[in-house]
């Protein structure tokens, strides 16, 4: 199988106007539903006001960034399977540059979004096909977004010690790894997804805080320390997590007969 090609897309909001991030996720969940019932697997279509149109550039996951977990506020993090990968969603998005179509100017966002930036994402051996997780009804309130700078040519060595090393620790913390991805088109950077719930994030936390003796109320585990030395194995430069909370109506949001732990 061709490996999964996804798309990472961090948007900003500014000036402070909490209004505008809501319009965008509103705007973005409400068309892409709509494409799901329009379009067929191999159709797509270049339209003024919201570019390309296809269900197999699939909104997966549509998040609101919690800012309290250290980021510019406001910011949207959206995640996208190019279902069929270079071949068929990727290859949909990319027709749309061919001949600078006027219609790639038009927006029915002009003047909503204040900056945005794409990770194209390739999956690492063995990382989760999103489209399974979806199938499977998967969803949870939280989600932790890892970007992180590692040594040119690293990445899917990182990867894969993330797979077979920290992913089983965090599992028995209650984090299920939702993708590992190779950043396509340089070779320093990768990214990984994780669902939470609430309880289980706070006593990772004061799991690892345990481990460094700043708690002596909770169990320490100081596998989740150990990891920090270890990934510097394969880091050159630094890592960040920020907590994401999925939007209702998109993909990976928790279904409301899931309750507040997800399924």
């Amino acid at each position: 199988m061709p490996r999964g090609i996804y798309l990472l897309e961090e948007v900003e909001f500014h000036p402070m106007n909490s209004r505008k991030p809501l319009e965008y996720l509103q705007w973005l969940t409400r068309y892409k539903q709509e494409d799901e019932a329009l379009y067929g697997s191999g159709e797509s279509e270049l339209t003024a006001g919201k570019s390309v149109r296809s269900s197999d550039i699939d909104l997966v996951g549509a998040f609101y960034a919690v800012g309290i977990t250290g980021h510019p506020q406001f910011k949207v993090v959206t995640l996208w399977d190019c279902r069929g990968g270079w071949d068929g969603g990727w290859r949909q998005m990319m027709d749309i540059y061919a001949g600078v179509n006027e219609r790639l100017f038009l927006s029915d966002i002009d003047d909503l979004r204040h900056t945005a930036y794409s990770r194209p994402l390739g999956a690492a051996p063995h990382s989760p096909a999103l489209a399974d997780v979806v199938a499977e009804g998967y969803g949870t309130p939280f989600y932790v977004f890892e970007s992180a700078t590692v040594r040119p040519g690293a990445a899917l060595d990182y990867l894969a010690a993330v797979r077979e090393e920290r992913a089983p620790v965090l599992a028995e913390h209650g984090q299920r790894l939702i993708g590992a991805y190779e950043v396509q088109f340089c070779d320093t950077e990768v990214v990984t997804f994780w669902g939470t719930s609430l309880d289980d994030h706070l006593a990772l936390q004061r799991s690892r805080d345990a481990a460094l003796g700043l708690d002596d109320e909770a169990e320490a585990d100081e596998r989740l320390v150990t990891w920090r030395t270890r990934a510097r194995d394969f880091l050159d430069g630094g890592w960040r997590e920020n907590l994401l909370a999925p939007f209702p109506g998109c993909k990976l949001a928790p279904r409301p007969e899931a309750g507040a732990g997800g399924t």
